[in-house]
């Protein structure tokens, strides 16, 4: 076989590659590509991403580097129809073209608006909207956190209203609230509050307003990006959400403790009018002082009541004021009757003990011994005689026991004198007239009372009988209609025909018979003017 002689230049595999790259770079520099994410599976391990862009007809490689990744304002999602900037180029080791994209938008509002409700099923899969999650708003937070642009109106109008209701100490957290850097920029501004120390230099908040003013659903993005979802969930701080205008919904408002329409609404949300909170301390105030005005004059009648079933304390000393009446009565009478027993018992001892009665008692024995010394004289017998000399000792020795018993009898005497002193009488005398002084005064000045007491009730009801005595009403034109017996007529059924009846006025009495038949006849015994005298009623 011979060889074709040929005047074509030859190239290598890596010269047509390499020209073919740069062919394709330079034709398609820059392309914007219109297409549907396929084969996405996050970022590789080196920080690429690898994906597809088709569609109905065709498909191209695509590749987001590392750099470019970290910019997205839309991050590649499997499924998601979208419009790719970059450049074309060629991998020359696999003979393919791919694009190497530098920015990613959403291919219209529905495909935004579809990445936004796959998004929201996914975080509410995972419980960040549950509604338990929510957290109470402090009533009164003395520092409240803003997290929105510094030159906006948004924080001009959040100012303007919390100084009208109630002004608090307000922390701006400067942010974009849109553009690729507004979630990273929010994200960082919830987690730094969160993050302050309470009593720290700079005041915890007590409450985070998360806002912005109304905007297309692009401009709004950031808001729903996952992080910042995520971080206002994860907020310890409560926070309320107010981004866009009434008619707009983001995800941040799905996972904040609550949603305000607008920021002035937000603002109306964090505080209460102090007016108003002035108003309702005021009137609580007002109505705990009149309940306890209502306590009190309950627990007076209560007391009150109590009081009326309790005994007088007159009452209560009564019966001892009576029993001690009774005593001092007794007293006086008991004294006098020991003093009169003491006095018969002096006198009983007093006379059996004189020295009138032992003289005589002496006399009386010497009478008898010279009686015996004169029947001795007479001339008695030998026994007398006898009798006479045994008695002579017994003679001699007469007055000497004489004046013994006389001698005792003055001992005993000696002992019971002063013990029949009447100093011990006058002393308890004097002790029960000091006892009975002071119940005599106060027996004086209770009479005094008792006396003035009873004058008082007396008049009190002579004037009540005076006020309800029937003469009043007589004097006022009545008349008190009263039969023979004296009995007072009440109705015109007690009456006859005939009957005498007596009329009282208040300046006398008349006599009348009940018309309709002639008097009657006085019985026996009944007393009544005479006939002549009588006048009928009708």
């Amino acid at each position: 076989m011979s060889q074709v002689l040929t005047n074509a230049a030859e190239f290598t595999v890596s010269e047509i590659a390499q020209a073919v790259k740069r062919t394709v770079e330079d034709e398609f520099g820059h392309v914007r590509v219109r297409g549907e994410i396929s084969g996405f599976r996050g970022q590789h391990s080196s920080g690429h991403c690898y994906f597809t862009l088709k569609d109905d007809a065709a498909s191209i490689d695509a590749v987001v580097w590392k750099g470019n990744y970290a910019r997205l304002a839309f991050k590649p999602e499997e499924g998601l129809e979208v419009i790719a900037t970059g450049r074309l180029t060629t991998f020359p080791r696999s003979s393919k073209y791919q694009i190497v994209i530098e920015n990613i938008e959403p291919a219209g509002a529905g495909a935004l608006m579809a990445l936004l409700e796959e998004r929201r099923k996914k975080l509410l899969a995972e419980g960040l909207f549950a509604r338990e999650r929510k957290r109470p708003l402090p009533y009164l937070p003395r520092v409240i956190g803003v997290v929105t642009s510094p030159t906006g109106a948004v924080i001009r109008d959040i100012l303007h209203r919390l100084d009208d209701r109630f002004p608090s100490h307000v922390l701006v957290w400067p942010v974009r609230v849109q553009g690729e850097t507004c979630a990273p920029e929010v994200v960082n501004a919830i987690e730094g509050f969160n993050a302050l120390l309470p009593g720290g230099a700079t005041p915890r908040p007590d409450l985070l307003i998360v806002a912005r003013g109304g905007g297309s659903i692009e401009d709004l993005w950031g808001f729903n990006e996952e992080a910042v979802v995520r971080a206002v969930a994860g907020s310890d701080i409560p926070v309320i959400t107010a981004v866009g205008h009434e008619t707009d919904t983001t995800l941040v408002d799905y996972a904040s403790d609550m949603r305000a329409p607008t920021p002035t609404a937000a603002a109306e949300a964090a505080v209460p009018v102090r007016a108003e909170l002035i108003a309702y301390v005021e009137d609580q105030g007002a109505r705990q002082r009149q309940s306890m005005r209502r306590g009190l004059a309950s627990l007076k009648d209560r007391l009150r009541a109590a009081g009326a079933g309790l005994p007088r304390p007159a009452d209560l000393v009564s019966t001892q004021r009576q029993s001690l009446d009774l005593f001092s009565s007794k007293l006086s009478g008991a004294l006098r009757h020991f003093v009169q027993a003491r006095r018969i018992a002096f006198s009983n001892l007093a006379a059996s003990v004189q020295p009138r009665l032992v003289r005589q008692r002496h006399a009386e024995l010497a009478e008898r011994l010279n009686t015996l010394q004169r029947r001795g004289e007479s001339g008695l017998t030998t026994s007398v005689e006898r009798s006479r000399l045994r008695l002579a000792p017994v003679a001699r020795q007469l007055p000497a026991a004489v004046a013994t018993a006389l001698e005792r009898k003055q001992t005993v005497l000696g002992r019971v004198v002063p013990r029949l002193s009447d100093k011990p009488l006058r002393a308890e005398l004097r002790h029960a007239k000091g006892r009975l002084e002071p119940l005599d005064a106060r027996l004086t000045v209770a009479g005094l009372q008792a006396t003035r007491q009873r004058r008082l009730q007396w008049e009190q009801l002579s004037k009540l009988l005076e006020t309800l005595s029937y003469r009043n009403v007589l004097a006022r034109g009545y008349a008190l209609v009263q039969d023979e017996a004296g009995q007072i007529v009440t109705s015109q059924a007690a009456t006859r025909p005939g009957e005498a009846l007596r009329l009282s006025f208040a300046d006398g009495e008349v006599g009348v018979v009940v018309a309709g038949a002639p008097p009657a006849r006085r019985k026996p015994g009944r007393t009544g003017p005479d006939d002549g005298s009588q006048e009928s009623l009708f």
